[in-house]
């Protein structure tokens, strides 16, 4: 029996006869999909969240549901499990993401909102992975690995790779210097979903750490879908600041380094992801996403001098004939 199949069998096994209409709803990075469903009785409509048991654990997600719901952000409700089969249940927030809703004129509202519920998330106080010096440093191997030797047939002379690693280094100690707190991982535009009331929803949280302060706003406000001013997201960096409900003593300026190299950190994992996205997993589309997430990286790297020779690779990167 394939997976539809089997959701359409699960779905009976709930409420006979009162599920229709199964459609895609939206796929992600991972081996998860998302069906829309329609209740005939309720005259609403539910999300089938289909996880194939032997790819995906379900059992992350419904702790970080509770733990997100628990502090009184919008994640999605679960009305019905079954864990065993990689089945959940969910309710609706909708099929408006931030990505197409976001322009010059909502920004500030939509952002502003989406600060809020991340300093909610910020004050979960739960037992998460570490986002430890082993995880950022097999992140940004992805970068070497599927991004330069893959994607691009580089391979780096050891001087080169003793370069990169000492940027490396540099990335994880900065990270690791920061108040660490509840870590979303993908905190974008993609999965904020406008909702009428308590804005915005959030999804695509079951890879939550426990990690650096500025990690989901680099997410939020270096986007790789979506690109804003320097002045903007400085500006946002410091509604945030002002907004903090526990007193760190963080500088608007050691928040924006912060901010910026753990940017570097994100967007060297994203470009070997991307990468790994297209050729193991045939996902094409992610390809479309490199240059937007490469410009991050060239533009932070002319801010600070230490990142000169992570410019220097990744211009002999860009101009490598393909």
């Amino acid at each position: 029996m394939d997976r539809l199949s089997q959701l359409q069998q699960w779905l009976e096994s709930i409420e006979e006869n009162s599920f229709t209409d199964i459609q895609p709803a939206s796929a992600d990075a991972s081996f998860r999909q998302y069906f829309r469903v329609y209740h005939r009785r309720q005259h609403c409509h539910y999300i089938v969240m289909d996880a194939p048991p032997e790819k995906e654990d379900c059992h992350p997600f419904i702790h970080i549901t509770e733990l997100i719901r628990g502090a009184g952000v919008n994640a999605p409700q679960i009305y019905a499990s079954s864990v065993a089969q990689g089945f959940l249940l969910l309710a609706d927030l909708g099929n408006r993401p931030y990505l197409d809703a976001l322009n010059n004129n909502t920004a500030e509202q939509l952002y502003s909102d989406a600060i809020n519920a991340l300093i909610k998330m910020q004050s979960i106080k739960a037992i998460l992975p570490a986002y430890d010096c082993a995880l950022l440093q097999t992140e940004m191997n992805l970068f070497e690995i599927w991004y330069l030797n893959r994607h691009l047939d580089i391979h780096l002379n050891p001087e080169q790779k003793t370069a990169l690693q000492a940027i490396f280094n540099l990335l994880i100690h900065t990270a690791e210097e920061q108040p660490q707190v509840f870590v979303h991982r993908d905190y974008h535009s993609r999965n904020l979903m406008l909702t009428e009331q308590n804005n915005p929803g959030v999804i695509d949280y079951q890879d939550a750490v426990n990690g650096p302060i500025s990690y989901d706003l680099v997410s939020l406000f270096k986007d790789c879908y979506i690109h804003w001013p320097r002045e903007k997201t400085e500006h946002w960096l410091k509604q945030y600041l002002s907004r903090l409900n526990i007193d760190y003593s963080i500088t608007p300026a050691t928040l924006l380094r912060w901010f910026d190299l753990m940017g570097v950190q994100r967007h060297l994992k994203v470009l070997g992801i991307f990468a790994r996205l297209n050729y193991r997993d045939g996902k094409q589309q992610y390809l479309n996403d490199l240059p937007l997430t490469l410009q991050y990286l060239l533009e932070t790297c002319d801010y600070y001098a230490e990142l000169k020779p992570l410019k220097q690779l990744l211009v002999m990167a860009t101009t490598k004939p393909l």
